[in-house]
């Protein structure tokens, strides 16, 4: 967890871009998020975030430029003040990145029924079909699941659990091609496109929000991890997640109909998507049990029935022989 300290420096920032300093009696800010890759503090309408600290401060100001300019108008949430890489846009807590943006609504987990998969699709298509920032640094979602596994092995079994998930979730790691896992460049005609890299619900905010009301447009926010790549990565979580049973034929059917009608890149235009969607859909099934089993071990228990479903669908992975998973010459 993060210190007290940045959390409340990040509060200070984001009150401080709410509003000239003045007497009031605002809300205590409120910790949004606060993991390893990113600390999320809201102070009314602007929201403070500090980066991972080990984010590299080119790249980061690349895909800031990239969520500020008008090719992004309508994709991505934009951030709020001076334009990145001037110095007024500089600002740091306990030596961590930070970067403030407009509060948006996000997508309320209570109510499952109205998740906006047809709206997350319309805007993935849209961005893949942008045309990218030249020089701009590559797609991390990789590099994501890479951290992930480390994180697995680090952590070791769950107590109590079963050493064998480890094991499994490694068998099914290693039929993976090497670009999948952070190891080699993906393939060229693939790796041309602008990608969010970590594509989920949660990564959806309605903006803007007037009188408590969410009336904006869904956007994308979060480009930490943005950058050119495979766009199939950005559709391999709901993939992964449809092919494990946690998400329901219809909705994944509306989700793909949804990009493909919007003329999105990462799959072909009908027939079967899985040609494109097979290894990004294993690796994000890897990524997401390498992270359950890390987190059961951190909190002390045994893997949950969602994490379950991953965990089997890693060993469905890792029983798959080399032919079918284009890893049977390494």
């Amino acid at each position: 967890m993060t210190t007290a300290s940045v959390v409340r420096a990040l509060g200070t920032l984001a009150h401080q871009g709410a509003h000239p300093p003045c007497p009031c009696d605002c809300a205590p800010p409120e910790v949004l998020a606060d993991r390893p890759d990113g600390t999320v503090v809201r102070s009314g309408p602007v929201v403070a975030k500090a980066h991972a600290p080990d984010a590299h401060p080119p790249d980061l100001a690349a895909r800031l430029a990239l969520a500020a300019s008008p090719r992004a108008a309508g994709i991505l949430l934009p951030p709020l003040g001076a334009p990145p890489g001037d110095a007024r846009a500089a600002r740091t807590a306990h030596g961590r990145a930070v970067t403030l943006w407009p509060y948006g609504r996000p997508v309320d987990p209570a109510d499952p029924d109205a998740a906006p998969w047809e709206e997350a699709a319309v805007l993935l298509a849209r961005l893949h079909r942008t045309p990218p920032p030249h020089p701009f640094p590559p797609m991390r979602g990789p590099a994501k699941a890479a951290r992930a596994v480390a994180r697995m092995r680090a952590a070791g079994p769950p107590p109590g659990g079963d050493p064998d998930d480890g094991r499994t979730v490694l068998a099914a790691w290693r039929s993976l091609p090497g670009w999948a896992r952070d190891e080699a460049p993906a393939p060229a005609h693939r790796a041309r496109f602008l990608c969010h890299g970590d594509l989920h619900l949660g990564q959806l905010v309605r903006h803007p929000v007037r009188d408590g009301t969410p009336d904006g447009p869904w956007l994308l926010i979060d480009v930490d991890d943005a950058g050119l790549g495979d766009p199939a990565w950005d559709l391999a979580r709901p993939a992964a997640w449809y092919a494990a049973g946690l998400l329901g034929t219809e909705v994944w059917l509306r989700f793909l109909d949804a990009y493909r009608a919007e003329g999105g890149p990462a799959v072909r235009a009908d027939g079967d998507p899985w040609p494109e969607l097979d290894v990004p859909a294993r690796a994000l099934t890897v990524q997401t049990a390498a992270l359950a089993l890390a987190k059961s071990a951190a909190e002390g228990r045994g893997p949950d029935e969602v994490e379950r479903l991953m965990l089997d669908a890693c060993a469905r992975i890792a029983s798959l022989p080399g032919e079918l998973t284009g890893t049977s010459a390494s």
